[in-house]
């Protein structure tokens, strides 16, 4: 007698099948309602902001950002994102320029972190500008009662999506100024900023 072999499903022809993939399909299906949702509503808004010019320096009102968010995010600015490198000694750019004389930069450290805050900006300010339109959608929305389950889940994650980019740019931006930097002058830096620069200095000497 033979041994039995494995058993493979086969369709109707006798070709082998495979499984059904319905979870995957959905997960499919579900990416593109989003997505669909997000293109429909998110332009929607910036159309309406652009029908409508502020004249004024005023940022664009939306309920759920305080005018000087708007105005970070418009600028690329952080507002808080990059705090885990910031007090773990990984100093930004913007402040460490700032800092430059106190800390004594030479000529090429300065040149290569002017170059770190640019590129962070350019990055840092359409990601801004996106997340302030994805804001005033998600506001709109919920004014107009035109919110529904699909489209909340759609702009909430997109928001969601949006903030982890650009608190990513502005992080690769401390961990790049951090590497032009010495010991030294980040513990400065830290001092100047209350960052806990005695800390380091125990850490780093193995106090």
């Amino acid at each position: 007698m033979g041994q039995r072999g494995n058993v493979v499903p086969t369709d109707s022809r006798g070709q082998a099948g495979n499984r059904p993939r319905s979870s995957e399909a959905d997960g499919v299906k579900s990416r593109i309602v989003l997505a669909a949702v997000i293109a429909a509503t998110v332009p929607a808004f910036s159309a309406a902001q652009s029908a409508s010019p502020n004249t004024s320096d005023e940022p664009p009102r939306i309920k759920t950002l305080t005018p000087d968010e708007v105005r970070g995010y418009l600028a690329g600015e952080g507002l808080g994102m990059a705090k885990a490198g910031e007090l773990n000694h990984y100093p930004g750019p913007k402040h460490v320029l700032a800092m430059a004389g106190h800390l004594g930069l030479s000529d090429a450290q300065k040149t290569g972190i002017e170059k770190i805050e640019a590129s962070m900006t350019a990055a840092a300010v359409p990601l801004g500008r996106e997340i302030v339109d994805a804001e005033g959608a998600l506001d709109r929305a919920f004014a107009d009662k035109t919110i529904d389950e699909s489209s909340l889940s759609a702009l909430t994650l997109h928001i969601g999506d949006l903030e982890g980019q650009l608190r990513a740019v502005h992080l690769s931006a401390h961990l790049a100024t951090r590497k032009l930097l010495t010991d030294d002058q980040v513990m400065m830096y830290d001092g100047m900023r209350g960052n806990g620069g005695s800390e380091m200095q125990m850490h780093d000497h193995g106090g």
